[in-house]
């Protein structure tokens, strides 16, 4: 089997718009027009169709008919689970057998000042000339803000709620599955805004993590980034009570440096007693019958 080209796939997408004339014009967005992307075989094509009538691209056989065959396939309007947006959109996921995908938006023409609020998007074709002409593709829409002191409180409370109430009871329960979901969430979560925050101290806000935090490795010191692979363990207790350490060291030494750049107080009290609490519930016990 052969993949096709890049070359291959924009006549693909380019001449199903030209020979259907409810659509109106082309967009492109995402990581093929992301300047500061390297470019891959895994990246997708990331289209929006601006069209008169969204309504009549919902036959699947009319758009697999002329972009192919595929392996698998989502069309997230019609499901349950997860629930629609059901914005008006109909939206195609196609991976296709020679390892292509496409990610297909549906909407309509009158809907294409939305479109280009994304600074990740390029005009592939305007067949009326009213899309806006749009500056060069740029991460400006992806970037991190200054934290404002109530956002700041905000992040340091929820690391410091999670460590210090969520995560103790629930790895003495040996409840596996629900700390894992916890860790991510109460833990991660606030590490990683505050990764974005102190990244955009260094570098003036001008570069992104990327989605999920994957441009980590290449913003963190060398150092930090080594730290924080040591938050990813496996399902030994052991282990996972040693990686919640590494996260409350990362964390205060992150929150530190942003609150000192912003005169935001750390709270220093709070977090020392959150600590000591997780520490002395590590050493309780499995029959314990009281929590001191």
């Amino acid at each position: 089997m052969r993949t096709r080209t890049e070359r291959e796939m924009y006549d693909l997408i380019i001449s199903f718009a030209e020979q259907d004339e409810r659509i109106r014009g082309v967009l492109l967005n995402g990581s093929r027009v992301n300047p500061n992307i390297k470019k891959d075989i895994f990246q997708d094509y990331d289209i929006v169709y601006l069209v008169t009538d969204v309504e009549s691209f919902k036959d699947e056989k009319y758009i697999l008919s002329h972009f192919g065959e595929v392996m698998i396939m989502q069309k997230p309007e019609d499901k349950i689970w997860p629930p629609s947006e059901g914005d008006g959109r109909y939206i195609y996921l196609m991976q296709f057998i020679d390892g292509n995908r496409i990610d297909m938006t549906i909407t309509n023409i009158n809907k294409v000042e939305e479109q280009i609020e994304d600074s990740l998007t390029k005009v592939l074709l305007d067949k009326d000339n009213i899309i806006p002409e749009l500056p060069p593709a740029n991460e400006g829409s992806y970037l991190e803000t200054k934290p404002t002191k109530k956002l700041y409180e905000d992040c340091c409370n929820e690391f410091i709620w999670g460590l210090g109430s969520h995560i103790p009871k629930t790895i003495w329960r040996k409840e596996l599955p629900l700390l894992k979901t916890l860790i991510d969430i109460v833990l991660r979560q606030p590490l990683i805004q505050m990764f974005k925050w102190s990244i955009g101290i260094k570098t003036n806000y001008k570069c992104s993590i990327g989605k999920g935090g994957k441009h980590l490795e290449n913003l963190l010191e060398p150092e930090l980034w080594n730290e924080y692979k040591n938050t990813y363990v496996d399902y030994e207790y052991d282990n996972i009570w040693e990686s919640l350490f590494v996260f409350y060291e990362l964390f205060v030494k992150t929150a530190r440096y942003v609150g000192e750049t912003y005169d935001f107080k750390f709270p220093e009290e709070e977090c020392e007693r959150a600590l000591e609490f997780l520490k002395h519930v590590r050493g309780l016990p499995k029959d314990a019958e009281s929590i001191f």
